[in-house]
């Protein structure tokens, strides 16, 4: 298991940054490594973001320094979903196996977590977002069945997408952790346009089902002074509570969002025109 700590910056600072400061800062590129865990503890909101790829012989999941805590989960909650083969996670003795985009929210005080692909020569791949909790919520699995599912946007703006609300308090009840699948719809490529931020929570993105010869633009930043991140598939992009997250696909693609902070209302957000954007 491998861990990076990733430090705050301020909005202003963030204004005098070149490509690769941005991309050291921001962009989580070693997410899905073969027989790995991987995560990158970020101090916007202290969410670990990272992925696990159990091959070939299982993957416990491990506290580390920064955490400071006898077991992984012991003051924090987990989200899960998978986006490759067949996954089989073992909390405290019970086993859950989670399909291709389902999910599985875990509550703080479970000690063993330990992550197994069914097909090792199919690999799961394991997106991780946790958070700290202030008290214990119910393990729950949430398939895509059980998702609160909006759809947004249209083809005019090539913007059609539906959200798949998956760990949200509507589906199962968390301190913090917020997940969901966005899939943009055929034809469409932005994401999240019109932009806007959320001041109480911090979020970050999961771009997959990315062509391997096409890429994501990705774009932060404040609303008057923006930035952009050129990223590929299965790769990480973190967004602070100050900056705008929006991106376009020069093909199709799909994300899985998450956030952390003081506010689980989803509407809870500033909403920005195109004609604000700088």
């Amino acid at each position: 298991m491998n861990y990076e700590l990733r430090y705050a910056a301020h909005p202003a600072d963030f204004k005098n940054y070149d490509t690769a400061r941005i991309r050291e800062d921001f962009l989580v590129d070693n997410v899905m490594v073969p027989g790995e865990i991987n995560v990158v503890y970020t101090l916007y909101d202290r969410l670990i973001v990272g992925g696990a790829v159990p091959t070939d012989k299982p993957l416990k999941l491990e506290p580390f320094e920064e955490v400071k805590a006898e077991y992984f989960l012991q003051r924090r909650e987990l989200g899960v979903i998978n986006i490759g083969g067949d996954a089989r996670i073992t909390v405290d003795g019970t086993e859950y196996e989670l399909g291709y985009k389902e999910a599985l929210y875990l509550g703080s005080g479970n000690k063993d977590v330990v992550f197994e692909s069914v097909d090792a020569s199919k690999p799961a791949h394991l997106y991780l977002n946790s958070a700290t909790a202030h008290q214990k919520h119910p393990n729950k699995k949430i398939t895509l069945d059980m998702a609160v599912v909006a759809d947004l946007g249209s083809k005019e703006s090539a913007n059609e997408r539906r959200i798949n609300k998956l760990i949200v308090n509507d589906v199962t009840p968390t301190c913090q952790v917020q997940m969901g699948i966005t899939e943009l719809k055929t034809g469409s490529v932005w994401n999240t346009m019109p932009p806007h931020l959320h001041a109480r929570r911090m979020e970050a993105y999961l771009y997959f089902e990315v062509p391997e010869k096409e890429a994501i633009c990705h774009f932060m930043g404040q609303p008057d002074e923006t930035r952009h991140i050129w990223m590929k598939n299965e790769q990480t992009v973190i967004s602070p509570s100050w900056s705008v997250h929006s991106a376009s696909g020069t093909g199709s693609y799909s994300f899985i969002w998450g956030m952390a902070g003081e506010n689980q209302d989803f509407g809870d957000m500033d909403h920005f025109t195109q004609q604000e954007l700088r």
